[in-house]
């Protein structure tokens, strides 16, 4: 017999898969019942709303992204090295399919519509993923490694919603190169070039 704990994570897991294909309001308890091959009474007594469901989803996907950002950053001290293995994380999901859409990013899309507990949560998702990508920027051009147009945080910004965009696109056309077009264009733009334009000091 499966433990709860082994129970709940494939609940989750199978949710997951279903919001990256499909979003919040794609899919149903119905869904995850025919996946795992559990009744629905089931699934409500390890999760008893859908809400309750998707918060928890949430929470541990940001428990898995910042042990992942925490891994690259002492994987890769140096930034341009810790930022390119971090477009290469998605770059390598979306190409093998293992996890070709944001769980985060497809939630925002629905942001409106989501409980207040799911969407919470969403916001913070992204706001450490920023924080996260401004640090490494900030890192960068305190050594010379990076040019920017604009403050880190402000960069980070941008960064993060071609990351984003990037995989809506390469979802759109069905093409996981087109992910990598985008992103690798942004990244060129941030790396130091010798006679580029002046350094932008932090603010």
């Amino acid at each position: 017999m499966q433990s709860t704990a082994s129970t709940s994570d494939k609940i989750l897991d199978v949710a997951q898969a279903l919001i990256i294909a499909g979003g919040y309001n794609g899919f149903s308890y119905a869904d995850i019942s025919a996946a795992v091959g559990i009744r629905k009474a089931s699934i409500h007594h390890h999760f008893p709303t859908k809400a309750e469901l998707v918060a928890a989803l949430v929470d541990r996907y940001r428990q898995q992204v910042d042990a992942g950002l925490d891994a690259l950053r002492a994987q890769f001290p140096e930034p341009r090295k810790c930022l390119q293995s971090y477009l290469n994380f998605w770059q390598g999901c979306i190409r093998d399919n293992s996890m070709p859409f944001c769980v985060c990013a497809m939630l925002a899309c629905e942001m409106q519509m989501l409980p207040e507990a799911v969407a919470s949560r969403v916001r913070g998702h992204f706001d450490t993923l920023a924080q996260w990508l401004a640090s490494v920027l900030q890192a960068g051009l305190d050594q010379d490694l990076f040019q920017l147009d604009k403050r880190p945080q402000d960069e980070a910004q941008v960064l993060m919603a071609s990351v984003h965009g990037a995989m809506l696109s390469a979802r759109t056309f069905g093409d996981p190169q087109v992910f990598a077009s985008i992103v690798d264009a942004q990244l060129a733009k941030l790396l130091k070039r010798p006679g580029g334009r002046p350094r932008l000091t932090a603010l």
